[in-house]
């Protein structure tokens, strides 16, 4: 089996300790610094939608992790509440948050059933959430976030796609087909597109991790952003609340 199939099968994201992640601890068997999806400043794909005003209102930033998007988004002006399993991801999102000056919410709970999330958004951001929650608590999610939202609220959810140029080491890749099965009940879908998602490292530290063989994948296997960092490809689900 290849190094890259091996290690996909390693992680089963929906059981991962998110909480040791982001205490860092590492991912499975790899020894990352920092969360890989953690960039230390807002996802460029986040910065597009936002530039193309697909926020308004209160935003939900759920799964918020260290809260970069939640931070650049209250610094454009909207009340921004972010929500995480992870109490550790919470208090480092706090501590970025006063660094900024920037007013954001942020509170620990299960974003499956977001007891204790006021029942007020307008946006929701989910930021590479889902494809980390376990099979049989996705569609769980996606009544949770009906709801907490208002009617009409519109929803932006990044995940993993299943798609041929999946880069190396990517697990939970998550068909159209099963967005629409758990989402089409709740939410009325606007589109599914590809788009890419930055990685927390560049090529050379993703050989240094995983081995030469990620520099020998396939042509377009293998693609980078302005910085530099790899980049993952992604659905971006479109969807307003029924």
């Amino acid at each position: 089996m290849p190094d890259d199939e091996r290690f996909a099968k390693t992680i089963d994201l929906g059981r991962t300790d998110f909480d040791a992640v982001y205490r860092g601890d590492g991912l499975a068997e790899v020894p990352f610094e920092k969360p890989p999806w953690d960039i230390g400043e807002p996802q460029p794909q986040v910065v597009r939608l936002e530039r193309d005003g697909a926020f308004r209102g209160r935003v939900l930033d759920a799964g918020c992790g260290a809260g970069e998007n939640a931070i650049f988004l209250a610094a454009r002006g909207y009340a921004v509440t972010g929500v995480d399993g992870s109490p550790s991801a919470i208090e480092i999102a706090r501590r970025r948050a006063s660094d900024h000056g920037a007013d954001v919410t942020f509170q620990v709970a299960d974003a499956t059933r977001m007891d204790g999330v006021p029942q007020e958004f307008d946006t929701v951001l989910d930021s590479a959430l889902y494809h980390c929650l376990p099979e049989d608590a996705r569609a769980a999610y996606s009544a949770a976030l009906h709801q907490v939202t208002r009617p009409g609220a519109g929803l932006h959810l990044l995940c993993f796609a299943d798609v041929e140029r999946r880069t190396p080491f990517i697990p939970a890749a998550i068909s159209q087909d099963e967005l629409r099965a758990n989402f089409g009940a709740h939410w009325r879908i606007a589109g599914i597109e590809e788009v890419d998602y930055s990685a927390a490292f560049d090529e050379e530290t993703a050989v240094r991790t995983f081995g030469e063989h990620f520099a020998s994948a396939p042509p377009g296997r293998i693609t980078t952003d302005d910085e530099g960092r790899i980049t993952i490809p992604m659905w971006h689900l479109r969807a307003e609340r029924a």
